[in-house]
């Protein structure tokens, strides 16, 4: 049979790729971009116009760049070949190799990231196209002077950075300065929000520059959105939220008053609870509809420790949440954890929540099997009734304890579950646990507690020694 050649085709700017002509597309550019998507996706959909302006945009440039998509749904080869599980997913080719994309999703940082990927991390701009450069700009940095100067490589490296993938850097002669009003030999910072522009005055290398990008390329009161899960999470930067749904409380202007005061401290960040992203940031935090307006405090660089502000938001005052900004920097603050309520009794399988883990699970005089599960795992549902004969199998011995947690509606400080259900042992002499590594019928999970519970083992001992009925 000879194989036939598929014709590429072109939908508004962008390559259509396929299984029968991706490798020999791709074999055609030095780099390229390539979308994987579903035509039912909602954020595929949000994507789909940012990414055809993006193509007429890299297509107009010198040289032209070019931008390509593959509909997943379509082609379950090219799928399956990238490993692509959700969408849209987006992968960088260079010479045929892919990469990792790790840019946004507006055409402007699309445009922003393959530029600096493919080119010189700054670009030179005449000193009259600077303020409709600065319009169009959501985040930007300007050098102005001499390109001979220390300064002027350190700015090159820090545009090669990752502060490179959300800012756009530029550079111009220092007479040139004045448009943005910074020093002939200087840089000034651009954004599309709060203040701007920004003029440098810290430390002239890398790390300084991209220090100073960093911390005003959020607003200081954010909004939160998906714009700001990298900022945050990322970056792995604290932030103090105020959740309300409510914009007319009066307590929203001392908040914004304390994020302009207190700026450079914590992130100041409002959000909802209903909707998109803001939901999802609420469900992880543990905040519902009935907590409103309520303030929590998160901190990524610390296992994602969460802390609750105590008092109404409606009594908030710069003074007080300075006073807690004080006392989280100190240590002095506790861990916030979601919990369900107590059970009020316990069966042979004892349910810990949140409240208790410590005391259960951490209990030194005790050999604990837990259950990490989530309601909706199917594996989980098809272990419960196996986990259930395993508690009814060992109720009597004191010191071993079989038991569950639900990990969707509470937490525990060291414990991260990455898939369900997770079966850990903590016995008494190893409280950091250990995996359950056994199969999951009933004889499977006793002769695992036979090899490595002492509470068990010294069961079974006593079984042994007990003298039979007929020997009564």
């Amino acid at each position: 049979m000879i194989a036939t050649r598929a014709e590429a085709a072109w939908d508004e700017g962008v390559l259509v790729l396929t299984d029968a002509n991706f490798d020999e597309e791709i074999a055609k550019y030095d780099y390229l971009l390539v979308e994987f998507y579903a035509p039912w996706c909602g954020h595929c959909k949000k994507l789909a116009p940012e990414y055809i302006k993006a193509a007429a945009t890299l297509a107009a440039m010198d040289p032209p760049r070019y931008i390509a998509k593959v509909d997943a749904t379509e082609n379950s080869g090219l799928q399956e070949r990238f490993g692509v599980k959700g969408f849209p997913t987006l992968h960088f080719f260079v010479k045929g190799e892919r990469t990792d994309y790790t840019g946004g999703r507006d055409e402007a940082t699309i445009v922003q990231w393959i530029s600096k990927r493919t080119g010189p991390p700054s670009t030179e701009i005449a000193c009259d196209a600077i303020a409709d450069k600065v319009t169009q700009l959501k985040l930007g940095l300007f050098f102005f002077g001499c390109t001979d100067s220390d300064m002027f490589k350190s700015f090159q490296e820090a545009g090669q950075s990752s502060v490179g993938e959300k800012f756009a850097f530029f550079h111009a002669h220092g007479d040139c300065a004045e448009k943005l009003g910074a020093a002939a030999q200087g840089i000034a910072l651009v954004r599309n929000f709060d203040n701007s522009p920004i003029i440098f005055s810290g430390d002239a290398t890398s790390k300084g520059i991209q220090d100073f990008a960093t911390a005003h390329s959020v607003p200081t009161l954010i909004t939160f959105s998906d714009d700001y899960v990298e900022p945050i999470f990322g970056n792995r930067q604290a932030a103090l939220f105020l959740f309300q749904e409510d914009a007319s409380a009066g307590f929203n202007k001392v908040f914004e008053d304390a994020a302009n005061q207190l700026k450079g401290q914590i992130l100041f960040v409002t959000s909802g609870v209903s909707e998109g992203i803001q939901s999802k940031l609420a469900d992880f935090i543990g905040v519902t509809k009935a907590d409103l307006p309520t303030l929590r405090l998160l901190d990524p660089a610390a296992e994602m420790a969460k802390y609750k502000f105590e008092g109404s938001p409606a009594d908030i005052t710069v003074e007080s949440l300075q006073a807690y900004l004080n006392d989280f920097k100190g240590g002095k603050l506790t861990p916030f954890l979601k919990s369900e309520p107590v059970p009020e009794t316990q069966g042979a399988v004892t349910t810990v929540v949140g409240t208790t883990y410590k005391e259960i699970v951490m209990d030194p005089t005790k050999d604990v099997l837990v259950k990490f599960y989530a309601p909706w795992c199917g594996h989980c549902k098809k272990l419960a009734p196996i986990w259930n004969e395993l508690g009814e199998a060992v109720k009597d011995i004191d010191d071993l304890v079989i038991a569950d947690f639900d990990a969707t509606a509470n937490e525990a400080t060291g414990v991260e579950i990455r898939g369900y259900p997770t079966l850990k042992f903590y016995p008494k002499t190893n409280k950091r646990g250990v995996d359950y590594d056994g199969d999951r019928e009933l004889p499977d999970f006793l002769n695992w507690l036979g090899e490595k519970s002492s509470a068990y083992k010294t069961h079974l001992a006593k079984s042994a020694d007990a003298p039979k009925q007929e020997e009564l």
